[in-house]
């Protein structure tokens, strides 16, 4: 069956479509209405339907005599481990994580709070907490303690599950001490917290509240997966990069699981024990989906990886890993892609391994520019798909569904919507934009499974934050066009739009010309205030290492070469070149911190910033040319 019918089929009667998806899952009690609307816009799906999303994820693959197979591969060039954990396995070490729960007295519906790093006890503890019916809140092992006390305030957990240290490419980083600060500022308190010792340090617990990892599992009751309506909460995530209150991204249980078991065969074309590899990390939403539930529910082998992309030890890392362990999906950021192609522009350290294996490479997380997708196809040899979604919705709003149709490639573009987003691109004022023109990205209600039903604690928040600047739509916050053929073409932040004079500009159209420069690695472009015009482009480039040419020359050819693509319009006459740009753990470009650091106005150090000190080198930068002062 081709993409536009199984689309059409979706537009035209959805709960027949997603009824018939949620049948591939087991089902306590199978649902026979798909959604609620009857408090809309707080749609529910399957709201007659019981389920328990471990037993998905893990018991059912045992009970079809599939124990044996890998469940997780875990894999962590910094610390040299690396062990399989079957789906055998699995089943015990969540259903002893269940009994710990128990034990504790965190009951179905309480919260608990995972602060660990990327180690097979953090995926153990997301599913024991979904055995048991219990409400996990993933939050970045090393978080900032003030960042972690928020979110400790706003979910209440009665539990905390922590480790004692993390491990970057070159430094160790103590958890406890920032778990015990957090504790300290924060109103409520946990009444336990749980720690895996790791091998690098122990952490001090404690006495009458801290418990060690192995000592609280000892003799804990093995249980069976409770029952859950699938409209229960399944976790709370926190959105990235936010100032003051956190706002927690509820996901159900139910059509969370249809959803991403549905995308497992129609986008990604995996089947039961194919290795799939999503190389981020639990603490985001890509963790969530694409590393734990999304190929453990279809049955996949997942890899968890402790490492990056460079550094651990080198640009060839994930080479390495789709030889080790016959990758047959990677999915990863256009950062992790940026970051080895400039270490390594030739491709060298990639002709040392066998990646046979490996069918498709997915990006997501950020825009991929055509100059990385193009890199990344000429090396490996297989298709390079974008896809774009968001932490709201859990699963892709627009991909190329490979297991369905092998849609054309076009560069820059994450290709077609999924079935049940349908998609409008509106002006300021709610009105429907033609093929080619730069607006909002909205999406029609109700959206599809998995898709946030509300925020944690706060209805009117989900409604003013999302549904109130454009009535009957979801609001994506991005902004772009489609084109002819219903391609969706993502250009920014719709905060990341320049107005110059009056005309709107997408920062994502300047960086894409940037990039085609052949010195330049990496871009990105951000407004200035301008006292004519309103704002200003200014483009910051990143060099690749083995550039010797003259700075001025680049920077005037890099400017040449927007002037001559996008026209006088874009008004753009200065680069900066820097050595890095400030990103979060996620990748995501830190566009507007840097707006507002050369417009001199306030602001606030982004809780997920991979690096803070990358922005005091950005600042004595900027006030280089002039700004920033």
């Amino acid at each position: 069956m081709k993409y536009s019918t199984i689309y059409a089929k979706a537009l035209a009667d959805s709960g027949a479509f997603w009824l018939d998806a949620a049948a591939a899952l087991d089902w306590v009690t199978p649902p026979k209405t798909a959604i609620d609307s009857k408090r809309a816009p707080f749609h529910r799906w399957f709201p007659d339907g019981e389920m328990n999303t471990c037993y998905n994820a893990v018991d059912r693959h045992v009970a079809a005599g599939r124990g044996e197979q890998n469940a997780i591969i875990y894999d962590s060039p910094i610390t040299g481990t690396a062990y399989n954990l079957t789906f055998n396995k699995l089943q015990l070490a969540t259903a002893r994580f269940a009994g710990m729960l128990c034990r504790y007295g965190v009951t179905k519906g309480d919260r608990v709070i995972i602060y660990m790093p990327m180690i097979p006890e953090a995926v153990i503890a997301m599913l024991g907490c979904a055995r048991f019916g219990v409400v996990h809140s993933v939050v970045f092992g090393g978080f900032a303690a003030a960042e972690l006390a928020k979110r400790i305030d706003d979910c209440q957990p009665g539990m905390i599950i922590s480790a004692s240290c993390g491990h970057e490419p070159n430094r160790i980083v103590e958890y406890k001490p920032l778990l015990d600060e957090a504790i300290s500022l924060s109103q409520h308190k946990p009444r336990t917290c749980v720690v895996y010792q790791r091998e690098a340090i122990t952490a001090k617990l404690v006495e009458g509240r801290d418990v060690e990892w192995h000592a609280a599992h000892e003799g804990a009751e093995e249980l069976a997966p409770v029952t859950v309506k699938a409209t229960d909460p399944l976790y709370i995530l926190y959105t990235s990069g936010t100032t003051g209150q956190p706002k927690g991204v509820v996901r159900d249980n139910g059509g969370h699981a249809v959803a991403l078991n549905w995308s497992m065969p129609s986008i990604y074309n995996t089947q039961p024990g194919d290795v799939y590899w999503a190389a981020s990390d639990i603490g985001w939403v890509v963790g969530h989906s694409y590393i734990v539930y999304a190929p453990l529910i279809a049955g996949c082998s997942t890899v968890l990886f402790e490492g990056k992309p460079i550094g651990t030890p080198d640009a060839g890392v994930f080479w390495r890993i789709i030889q080790d362990h016959k990758v047959k999906v990677l999915f990863t950021a256009p950062t992790a892609v940026r970051a080895i192609k400039r270490a390594d522009p030739s491709g060298e350290l990639l002709l040392l391994y066998n990646t046979s294996s490996l069918e498709y490479l997915f990006l997501a997380g950020e825009r991929a520019d055509s100059d990385t997708i193009s890199w990344a196809h000429e090396k490996l040899g297989v298709p390079v798909v974008d896809h774009w979604w968001q932490t709201e919705t859990g699963w892709p709003i627009c991909a190329n569904p490979m297991g369905i149709e092998a849609l054309p490639i076009k560069l820059g573009s994450p290709s077609v919507a999924m079935p049940g987003f349908e998609i409008d691109i509106l002006d300021d004022a709610g009105k429907p934009l033609g093929s080619g023109e730069l607006g909002a990205i909205a999406v029609k209600l109700p959206l599809p499974p998995s898709c946030l039903p509300t925020i944690w604690g706060a209805d009117e928040a989900f409604v003013e934050k999302y549904l109130t600047k454009f009535p009957g739509y979801y609001d994506s916050g991005d902004a772009g066009y489609r084109d002819a053929d219903d391609y969706l073409y993502i250009m920014a932040r719709t905060d990341d739009v320049i107005n110059v004079a009056g005309h709107r500009l997408s920062t994502g159209q300047l960086e894409e010309v940037l990039a085609d420069h052949p010195d330049v690695a990496e871009c990105a472009v951000i407004g200035v205030a301008d006292d004519l015009k309103g704002q200003l482009p200014l483009g910051l480039i990143c060099l690749y290492s083995n550039c010797e040419r003259p700075l001025e020359q680049v920077c005037a050819e890099a400017v040449e070469l927007v002037k001559r693509r996008v026209g006088p319009v874009s008004a753009f006459n200065q680069v900066l070149v820097i050595d890095r740009l400030p990103k979060t753990r996620s990748g995501k470009v830190l566009r507007a911190t840097m707006s507002k650091i050369a417009d001199n106005e306030e602001w606030n150090m982004p809780a997920t910033i991979d690096d803070p000190m990358i922005l005091e080198e950005i600042a004595t930068a900027l006030q280089s040319i002039g700004y920033a002062r």
